[in-house]
């Protein structure tokens, strides 16, 4: 347990050292701590704080810099979160008014941008999962004699295809039987249901028109699973780059290739342990690079926000960046754009049901 004056120090040593990147003294803590102490009075908590583990020396300079467990002491008790300018907040509202979204990933994959070139860290942002979406269409485009498109349409407005291989001897008016079953059937289901109805008494139904469903039913499980699936946008990721260690090529090619990988995002982000649906941690939260991987990321930090669209389901944006980020602007940020995204999905959810109904 530090003293009241001894967290006084360790903020200031974190704030100037996420301001200037050097090593703080004591002699520079004398202008910014917010009560008048001697020099050696500081130099005494320091120690203290040194030998705690908040704080460490990394070479011969007399100055200290923040550990890992100095940074999560921080962000645990003494983050104060700034709330952004006027300028900045119209700014976002700006930039989320200039495309025209057609559906939904287009505005998440905006917010990601926008973070992005606010900060100048890599952005990820995740569309609201929504256990109540629904299959609201389906329909088979013939292309060639052994090509087909599927179609499905969803309650989120967003419509989706596939192309797929079929027997050349499959006739075509079982096809369109089957395409009537599903209408029949599976429409107005959640995408959810319909994944387990593909694999309990649909294989029943469909095995009336068809002599060999399971091909079928695999090809419209495959599309339903896609369509399901985790949907991340990242932007600028070359900025992480610029705080790598570059003598170790093997973090570099790891982190070339975490964004290419869904299962790797769906792991950094802690989405394999976590449902989004749930109302478990902190709705803004802070990991450090030793907390998510101590070799590859241990100099970064991932500053995680959940965002909420009600009934339309829930979401996340993240940022990730060096462990000195200026963290108090950033979480200021990061629940501004939030909000703004979050309203832009409500908007958007509530033109296309208005325009359905």
């Amino acid at each position: 347990m530090i003293t009241d004056r001894q967290a006084q120090i360790l903020k200031a040593i974190v704030q100037q050292y996420i301001e200037t990147g050097q090593p703080i003294g004591s002699k520079a803590l004398l202008d910014v701590l917010p009560t008048h102490v001697s020099s050696a009075t500081i130099r005494n908590d320091m120690a203290s704080l040194e030998k705690a583990g908040l704080i460490e020396k990394i070479h011969l300079s007399s100055g200290r810099v923040p550990s890992d467990k100095g940074y999560r002491y921080y962000l645990d008790n003494l983050l104060e979160p700034i709330n952004v300018s006027e300028q900045i907040s119209e700014l976002i509202q700006s930039d989320f008014s200039k495309p025209q979204f057609n559906k939904i990933d287009e505005i998440v994959q905006q917010s990601a941008k926008i973070l992005s070139t606010l900060t100048s860290y890599t952005a990820i942002a995740l569309g609201p999962e929504s256990k109540n979406t629904k299959l609201t269409g389906f329909r088979i485009v013939s292309l060639s004699q052994q090509q087909i498109m599927a179609i499905i349409v969803t309650s989120s407005g967003d419509v989706y295809n596939q192309i797929f291989k079929i027997p050349a001897d499959l006739p075509g008016d079982q096809i369109e039987s089957v395409v009537r079953i599903i209408n029949d059937q599976l429409v107005g289901e959640t995408l959810s249901k319909v994944s387990q109805r593909l694999k309990t008494d649909f294989p029943y139904l469909v095995s009336q028109y068809l002599r060999t469903p399971d091909g079928f039913l695999s090809m419209l499980d495959e599309i339903i699973a896609n369509v399901s699936a985790d949907h991340f946008f990242v932007d600028g990721k070359s900025n992480l780059f610029n705080y790598i260690d570059v003598r170790n090529s093997s973090n570099l090619k790891y982190l070339y290739s975490l964004f290419d990988s869904d299962r790797d995002l769906t792991r950094l982000l802690g989405l394999d342990q976590n449902d989004l649906d749930t109302d478990q941690g902190p709705s803004i939260s802070v990991q450090l690079g030793d907390e998510l991987d101590p070799q590859i990321l241990k100099n970064y930090s991932l500053i995680t926000a959940r965002y909420s669209v009600g009934d339309y389901g829930k979401g996340l944006i993240a940022l990730l960046g060096p462990t000195n980020m200026p963290y108090s602007q950033l979480i200021g940020l990061i629940a501004s754009l939030r909000k703004e995204l979050a309203k832009r999905l409500f908007d958007y959810f509530r033109e296309i049901n208005g325009n359905s109904s």
